[in-house]
């Protein structure tokens, strides 16, 4: 089978396209015929080895553990390993895996949902982790409820452009934050209101906020406290720019040391992936409530152009790989 693979950290370069043998399903697996692939922050961290934080976790001190990159999938399930019991051959699902950027990828059955009838594959597998992501921000960090007043930062990205709608979805007043670029984007999400962040700061305006959602990733948590209400609370997703060490994890790992001194809550988000928050979401987007922005779709030997075009910033919602 063809397949997206890299001997080597580095930038996208690093990344050919080759043919490799065809994986088989272990026990509790589930094999996929890839239609769609998702571009995450995570595939650029994974091919780079950079910040060296993620090195230590297990995923290649020298190289890549995985030599294929692509985490999000969304297909049709060509085999089932022993002891599956969730899926059969032809079932059509979206979830995470190691290598979707493949003709064929495996992936834990606890790690698969059906798909949503109401989605194409290439709107499905750009869901898998950008959105549960935002569900778990929102809902289990923000605690987000009805007439909370809430600020999302980066509302036009991956991550962001998913908060923005599931937040609305539990009833909020939310306000994103987004550059000039993104702005129809963020509007026509269903936000009630829009700071382009080239034009205005949202921490000078005098507004403060019951949850501030930072999935943008280089603001001081000084400049957020300023933004937020007394007994408030701020969400941090992932981390970028920063140093080659923790490439701004330290964010997230320093905001819960910043709640210890203040009546407001700092938490750094380390999302989880299952198939029940899968199926949380698909509730949301076959009732409407929440819609996959995608940005570019490319074709499997242009994995390495999508990485990069991911990474820049640009994208107005998400990026996927068409298999």
């Amino acid at each position: 089978m063809k397949a997206i693979v890299q001997d080597v950290y580095g930038n996208a370069d690093v990344l050919q396209l080759r043919d490799i043998p065809q994986p088989a399903p272990g026990s509790g697996e589930v094999l996929i015929r890839v239609r769609a692939a998702g571009v995450d922050q995570g595939v650029w961290h994974l091919m780079t080895g950079r910040p060296y934080l993620i090195r230590l976790f297990g995923f290649g001190l020298k190289k890549p553990k995985v030599p294929v990159r692509g985490r999000e999938v969304a297909g049709v399930v060509e085999a089932v390993g022993a002891g599956v019991t969730r899926f059969q051959p032809g079932d059509e699902v979206f979830g995470t895996c190691e290598g979707s950027f493949a003709e064929l990828v495996c992936a834990k059955e606890n790690l698969v949902a059906a798909k949503p009838a109401t989605l194409t594959f290439e709107e499905a597998a750009v869901a898998p982790i950008s959105a549960v992501t935002a569900l778990q921000a929102v809902r289990d960090a923000g605690q987000v409820g009805t007439g909370q007043k809430v600020l999302i930062i980066g509302a036009g990205g991956g991550v962001g452009s998913f908060a923005v709608q599931v937040a609305k979805a539990f009833g909020a007043v939310v306000t994103g934050v987004c550059s000039t670029g993104k702005v129809e984007l963020v509007r026509s999400l269903g936000v009630d209101h829009v700071i382009d962040y080239t034009l205005d700061d949202f921490a000078r305006a005098g507004l403060l906020y019951d949850v501030i959602l930072d999935a943008a990733g280089n603001r001081p948590l000084s400049v957020l406290r300023r933004a937020l209400a007394p007994r408030g609370t701020v969400v941090i997703v992932g981390g970028e720019g920063g140093g080659k060490l923790t490439g701004g994890f330290e964010r997230s790992l320093g905001a819960p040391f910043v709640s210890l001194f203040s009546g407001q809550k700092f938490k750094g988000l380390v999302s989880t992936e299952n198939y029940r928050d899968l199926e949380a979401l698909t509730a949301l987007i076959e009732a409407g409530s929440v819609k996959p922005a995608v940005d570019k779709v490319y074709a499997l030997a242009e994995a390495p152009a999508a990485v990069e075009y991911m990474h820049e910033g640009r994208s107005r919602g998400k990026v996927v790989v068409s298999i």
